[in-house]
């Protein structure tokens, strides 16, 4: 790439590998909304230094990775100008404390099983029931290395992956809820759409996050005090 700025069609090819669905309507929306600043030819055209590229790849990847809304990404970048924040995955287990970090692009089938502490055995059990889907020829996404991890915890108390079925079933039903809720949006084929659209998605699936984990505890609580 060298030291040469590069026009918005040529950072789009570049980026492209990593993030399929970028587009120049994408990137040009991520500057109407304040989170890029590139230069200007003397012909008015868009141009981009290597730092405009490093923040463009950490946005896209706080969005695909972490699906963050453009709001909390911009607070994020502030950090990360510091070099305080990074783009990592971070995924919270104890095994993965000790590593350098967790992956921010698809993992092997062997960087799985390291990095969750299963077997290959285990790993086979939780794909046989869909908890862990690979993306590609032995390539699994980030989020599968946490899905892993936390089912570690899980196997290590006894439970095995068909018990573990009830979790990925709920899940789906929960995204099948905010998919209806959405669902005009997405069909709307425009970067301002989309981010509405992932704007709702972040924070009403936070919300049920939050309130799964308050009604586990209730009733947690419950079986405790029977």
């Amino acid at each position: 790439m060298g030291d040469a700025p590069l026009t918005i069609g040529e950072v789009i090819n570049l980026l492209r590998e990593e993030f399929p669905d970028v587009s120049v309507s994408k990137v040009r929306f991520l500057e109407s909304q304040g989170l890029l600043n590139p230069g200007r030819s003397d012909g008015g055209y868009r141009l981009f230094e290597t730092d405009d590229i490093k923040r463009i790849r950490f946005i896209l990847r706080q969005q695909r990775d972490h699906f963050l809304p453009l709001k909390v990404i911009k607070s994020k970048l502030t950090l990360w100008e510091r070099g305080e924040e990074s783009d990592r995955v971070e995924v919270e287990s104890e095994r993965l404390l000790l590593d350098v970090g967790a992956p921010t692009t698809s993992v092997s089938r062997a960087e799985l099983t390291r990095l969750s502490g299963l077997t290959s055995a285990q790993v086979d059990s939780l794909i046989d029931v869909g908890l862990v889907l690979p993306v590609g020829p032995d390539l699994f996404s980030p989020r599968s290395v946490e899905i892993a991890s936390e089912a570690r915890h899980l196997f290590a108390h006894g439970l095995e992956a068909r018990h573990l079925r009830v979790i990925k079933h709920s899940a789906e039903r929960q995204v099948d809820v905010l998919s209806q809720l959405t669902s005009a949006l997405l069909r709307v084929k425009n970067a301002e759409a989309r981010e509405q659209a992932r704007n709702i998605l972040a924070g009403c699936g936070d919300a049920m996050v939050a309130m799964h984990r308050a009604i586990i505890a209730e009733e947690l609580h419950r079986l405790v005090d029977q």
